[in-house]
């Protein structure tokens, strides 16, 4: 019987944290479960990110088939752990083309977690064991962290607290989990919480390994994790943002921004 951990979001709640700590110790944990993270499956990824921006039929039909297409080619193993925030769709401050501003995951994260859940039936049969991950943060941590990415990634024009009161609407990820819940049952939906996590010596990755079945003990056993993915300083952010009031060429734009990025010592 093989059980199936399914790593599956939130954005901004540690996630490339976790990723990392697997992927820089994925040989030492094989035997304890086969780990694939987003660049082993990057067409499941590039259907996930389609589907999220625009949840049509046709888009729901490509995720299944890129999902089914890597789940054939995995070998068989007693366990199994997949992670990838982007299975939750896109990050809320988004925009979608014709519907705008996207102030919540369910539209998208509940058929993407009912496909996959299915797609794994599929291939390792109705026996296996699925269990669903989401990482959570506390709101308005949350809510701040997306608009440092949102204000370097698009050419999003609000400040902070124009932001928060664009997305005072937007469920809390706890919210949100509790939605999936619902809809996954009864297939088990687990959470955990970024503020707890992130003061352990492995970080956000102490969510992963618990699921996978390492003992307390083995993990303090293992290294200490590192940083990554360290949100922007607020004075960056605050440069980023005059960028996009200022620069209309989406190219000119993004290269400005390339540039402040390579030249952070100012900012930090």
């Amino acid at each position: 019987m093989t059980r199936i951990v399914v790593h599956a979001g939130f954005h901004k709640t540690g996630t490339s944290s976790l990723q990392d700590y697997l992927r820089h110790h994925r040989a030492e944990l094989r035997e304890r479960a086969a780990i694939y993270l987003k660049e082993d499956f990057p067409e499941v990824g590039y259907a996930t990110r389609a589907f999220g921006f625009r949840p049509s039929l046709w888009r729901r039909w490509r995720f299944r088939r890129a999902l089914r297409a890597f789940l054939a080619g995995l070998p068989d193993d007693d366990q199994i752990f997949l992670s990838w925030e982007g299975f939750s769709g896109i990050m809320p401050g988004h925009r979608r083309p014709l519907t705008g501003l996207v102030s919540g995951y369910d539209r998208a994260a509940i058929p993407l977690a009912k496909i996959t859940r299915d797609e794994l039936r599929r291939r390792f049969g109705p026996q296996a064991q699925i269990v669903f991950l989401y990482t959570l943060r506390r709101r308005e941590s949350w809510l701040r962290s997306v608009w440092g990415h949102v204000v370097r990634s698009i050419q999003i024009r609000h400040d902070m607290s124009e932001f928060l009161e664009m997305m005072k609407d937007t469920p809390s990820l706890e919210e949100e989990a509790a939605l999936l819940a619902r809809a996954l049952a009864p297939t088990p939906v687990e959470t955990a919480w970024l503020e707890d996590l992130t003061p352990l010596p492995q970080g956000p990755a102490a969510a992963a390994l618990r699921l996978i079945g390492l003992s307390e003990a083995e993990i303090a056993a293992l290294p200490p994790a590192r940083r990554t993915n360290i949100g922007n300083p607020p004075a960056l952010s605050e440069a980023f943002l005059a960028l996009n009031r200022e620069i209309s060429d989406k190219a000119e734009l993004k290269r400005r921004k390339d540039a402040l990025l390579h030249s952070r010592t100012p900012y930090e």
